[in-house]
């Protein structure tokens, strides 16, 4: 963003005050220095994920020949060299959502203790909430990316398909030690959600909750409002809009904003689009509503296909006609 952004905050907790949020230059305390240099590693991998999965092409014509001619023993052994090494990949990025439910954990564990109210710690552990928001942005990426790559699921299939015949056969398969039955159970149900690392994600956050009964759930909650409160001033309030250094840090901001929504609905027992909660639903939906379509639909798609609790009887019909 270049410069500071100043966010508003007085609807957001008690504290009435004004406060910086630079998503872009903010620089650990001595406080945050190891949790941060933990979480760099993690969003390095993260980066390398996303390029994994750009590159992604698949196997899907020769594994079409393979299945057109099935007596041909040299179509069967290209198609099966040709998915083998896509499936490693399948099982690395399988791998990362593990490692990347520990770094939210470590990450809800510091931004949501009792020390400090959300805001407070916003204010302070700019550094962490930075990296809490990569994370968020790097999870709608990945799961865009896979929902427009029918290939990935097409792969694994016939990997699993021909895996089960080559045990049938007694045949030694090249590539089962890494991928075994079990793995592959799991794999295929991860790979099977529409958004796989959203639902990742998700989950992780009401297991830190459950895991954490000592911590009122309020602070997890409140912490999640309070980032998509932050997003959606900066978003729609032209002053601090213009400060962005170009167009992709706008995007960032939806990105965070969307992700953040959809924790607090599974989170919050009411969701996020009962008339109190603490997320302004309309005037976030608005903000996407005035971005240029192409640019937001997987994200309005996000908010309609993946939320819990939209279709419930407590959501206005404002809002749902708004997400229609």
């Amino acid at each position: 963003m270049g410069n500071l952004i100043k966010v508003l905050t007085r609807d957001i907790d008690n504290n009435a005050g004004n406060f910086f949020l630079d998503f872009e230059n903010a620089q650990p305390s001595e406080a945050e220095r190891e949790l941060w240099d933990q979480l760099c590693v993690v969003l390095k991998d993260a980066r390398g994920i996303l390029d994994d999965l750009r590159s992604y092409n698949g196997a899907g014509e020769v594994i079409r020949e393979a299945i057109q001619h099935p007596s041909d023993e040299g179509l069967q052994e290209k198609s099966w060299g040709a998915v083998v090494p896509l499936v490693g990949k399948l099982k690395k990025f399988y791998e990362f959502s593990m490692r990347l439910e520990t770094a939210l954990h470590d990450l809800l564990r510091s931004l949501t203790s009792t020390r400090y109210t959300p805001t407070q710690h916003l204010e302070r552990e700019q550094a962490l909430a930075k990296q809490f928001a990569e994370i968020l942005d790097f999870t709608l990426r990945f799961d865009e990316l896979k929902m427009t790559n029918p290939a990935i699921q097409n792969d694994f299939s016939y990997y699993r398909r021909t895996l089960n015949r080559m045990r049938i056969k007694n045949v030694p398969a090249e590539g089962e030690n890494e991928v075994n039955n079990e793995l592959a159970n799991r794999m295929s149900l991860f790979y099977a959600e529409a958004t796989p690392m959203l639902k990742t994600l998700s989950d992780a956050t009401l297991k830190f909750v459950s895991e954490n009964k000592n911590l009122p759930l309020e602070n997890t909650t409140d912490c999640l409002s309070t980032m998509a409160s932050v997003c959606r001033v900066m978003l729609e309030t032209p002053e601090y809009r213009s400060r962005f250094a170009s167009e992709e840090t706008a995007s960032f901001c939806l990105r965070v904003m969307v992700g953040v929504i959809i924790l607090y609905d599974y989170v919050n027992p009411a969701g996020a689009f009962v008339k109190s909660s603490k997320i302004d639903m309309k005037g976030c939906i608005k903000v996407l509503k005035d971005q240029p379509p192409n640019s937001v639909e997987g994200l309005l798609n996000a908010l309609r296909y993946t939320t819990k609790h939209l279709n419930d009887e407590t959501t206005s019909k404002q809002i749902k006609t708004m997400l229609q």
